[in-house]
């Protein structure tokens, strides 16, 4: 929290793909319009503008911005610059050079943050959440998204909490269905027996979140689950012939094969609505 002598601090690092500096200026007018007394900072990484091809920098460059900040104690959060696609590729290398300065911090994304998220989780780190990140500003209703970080982030307002986190009492985990699919199997793989796990989707055809959930439900590890609920899924690429499920009947279906139970839907998905979901429970 902040205090009168010191304000909060947020580092902000693109740990995957390539982020813009006009993104970064909105996001620090944002931060000075919601906190004009100065109990914000919002200070972003010089590496997070940086460019190798797909990438905000190249591997080795990503990772080490990643932990500049995580591993330095005047920052109070590491908030994700963006999704994209290359977390993955660091994810081990965070895990590996995180000290105890690193433990004490919030950490806020998803999408493919998912994969250094879940690497946190699994090492034991308390607080670590799926929601927005500085990229969703320039959504849609961009700016209500920003704020419900900034909400959850400074000042811990409930409000901004997918609503069955409130009312489940079961730790929860969020991931975006591929991410998650990726993720099975590999060192980054967190024990989420006994949780409620929150699943979306953005632009894929609904064979390969088939796919994805044949593979997610048929892990041995996931069907320790409390049960599943489905986020939005949106941006659907047409399948030629249709595929004859909705994305919930799809979620169902390996539900009810794996006995894994289905929960209903999560307010969560690639959007200016997307809720916040602690990894872990609610503290």
């Amino acid at each position: 929290m902040a205090t009168p002598n010191k304000p909060f601090r947020i580092g902000v690092v693109a740990a995957s793909s390539r982020f813009e500096r006009e993104t970064a200026v909105l996001a620090q007018e944002m931060v000075r319009a919601l906190h004009p007394d100065g109990s914000v900072e919002l200070k972003f990484h010089p590496a997070s503008f940086g460019k190798h091809g797909h990438f905000a920098g190249d591997d080795a460059g990503r990772a080490r911005a990643v932990l500049e900040i995580a591993n330095d104690p005047t920052h109070d959060a590491v908030w994700f610059a963006r999704g994209g696609y290359g977390s993955c590729r660091i994810a081990e290398a965070v895990m590996a050079g995180v000290n105890d300065a690193a433990r004490k911090k919030t950490y806020m994304g998803y999408s493919d943050a998912g994969s250094i998220l879940a690497g946190l989780y699994r090492l034991g780190f308390e607080q670590v959440f799926h929601g927005p990140m500085v990229q969703d500003l320039r959504r849609s209703d961009g700016k209500i998204a920003f704020a419900r970080a900034l909400d959850w982030l400074v000042r811990r307002d409930k409000a901004a909490l997918e609503p069955a986190v409130l009312t489940g009492g079961a730790p929860t985990a969020a991931f975006n269905i591929t991410i998650l699919s990726q993720l099975l199997g590999t060192a980054l793989e967190p024990d989420l027996t006994g949780h409620v796990l929150m699943l979306e989707e953005v632009g894929e055809a609904d064979y390969r979140t088939d796919r994805a959930m044949f593979h997610i439900t048929g892990q041995p590890a996931i069907r320790r689950v409390a049960g599943i609920r489905l986020g939005r899924v949106s941006d659907v690429t047409p399948n030629d012939p249709d595929f004859g499920l909705t994305s919930e009947q799809i979620v169902r279906y390996w539900c009810d094969r794996s006995g894994i139970p289905y929960l209903g839907r999560a307010d969560i998905g690639h959007d200016s609505a997307n809720r916040i979901v602690p990894f872990g429970p609610l503290t």
